[in-house]
C-alpha cells in the first residue's frame, strides 16, 4: 500500500512539473532576400523591353526669291513657276533596353512589406531605317533644277533627326518599364512579396534634355546611323 501512494505521488509531482513548465518560443529567422534578389535580377542583363515603328515625312518647299533695291526701293518677291517640292518617308525601328549589369542594392528600398524597385536609366537604339524611294513624292517647276543627291542626303539626316527627337513623346520609355515590371514582378513574388505591394519605377521622368543619355552610345550621331 505504501508502494502504490509512493508511485502516485511521483506520478503527480511529474505532472504538475510538466505543466508548468513555459513552451520554449522558437523565433523565425528573417532571411534577408534583398541579396538574393539582386543577384536574380542581375541576371537579365541586357533586357530588350520594347520596340517601336515610327513613319516619319520629311517635307520640303523652297522657290526662288529676288531681293534688292532699286531706285532706293526695295523689293522682295517669289519668282513664278519656280518653287520645288518633296516629301520623303522615312520607317525606323526603335529598340528600348535596360542593362542590369550594375544593378544593385542601391536600387532596391523595402518599408516593410512594400518593395520599390528602381530600374537603371533606360537605353535606346535606332536600330534601323528605310527610305522608300518609290513613295517620294516632288513637284520641279521646268525652270528649276531637280534635288541633288546632297539635298536628298541632308533631309533624310533631318528625317532621322526628328525621329530621335521625338523618342520622350513616343511613349516607348514608359512601355520599357511595363516590360520590365511584367519580367521583374513574378520573379520578386516568387520571394514572397504581394503583388499589390511591388513598385517598378524609373528614378526620374525623362525628357528632351535627357537624350543624349539615353541614346545608345556611338548608335546614332547626327541622327545618321553608323
Amino acid at each position: 500500500m505504501k508502494t502504490i501512494i509512493l508511485y502516485l505521488a511521483l506520478a503527480a509531482m511529474m505532472l504538475t512539473a510538466c505543466t508548468d513548465r513555459k513552451p520554449v518560443k522558437r523565433e523565425t529567422e528573417k532571411i534577408d532576400t534583398i541579396p538574393v534578389m539582386v543577384m536574380q535580377i542581375k541576371k537579365c542583363a541586357k533586357l530588350y523591353t520594347a520596340e517601336y515603328q515610327v513613319h516619319k515625312i520629311v517635307t520640303h518647299d523652297d522657290q526662288v526669291k529676288l531681293k534688292g533695291s532699286f531706285l532706293q526701293q526695295k523689293f522682295d518677291f517669289s519668282v513664278p513657276l519656280t518653287t520645288r517640292k518633296i516629301a520623303i518617308p522615312i520607317d525606323a525601328t526603335l529598340k528600348a533596353y535596360i542593362d542590369f549589369g550594375n544593378f544593385s542594392e542601391k536600387n532596391v528600398r523595402r518599408n516593410g512589406d512594400k518593395i520599390e524597385i528602381i530600374l537603371p536609366d533606360p537605353k535606346v537604339e535606332l536600330t534601323g531605317s528605310r527610305i522608300d524611294h518609290n513613295e517620294i513624292k516632288k513637284h520641279v517647276s521646268l525652270i528649276r533644277s531637280n534635288f541633288s543627291d546632297a539635298e536628298m542626303a541632308n533631309y533624310e539626316k533631318q528625317g532621322r533627326a526628328a525621329i530621335i527627337s521625338s523618342i520622350p513623346r513616343l511613349g516607348i520609355l514608359d512601355m520599357a518599364k511595363e516590360s520590365a515590371a511584367h519580367a521583374l514582378i513574378p520573379m520578386i513574388t516568387k520571394m514572397g512579396y504581394k503583388e499589390e505591394n511591388i513598385t517598378i519605377t524609373f528614378r526620374k521622368k525623362f525628357t528632351d534634355i535627357d537624350l543624349p543619355m539615353i541614346l545608345e552610345n556611338n548608335t546614332i550621331e547626327n541622327g545618321r546611323i553608323q
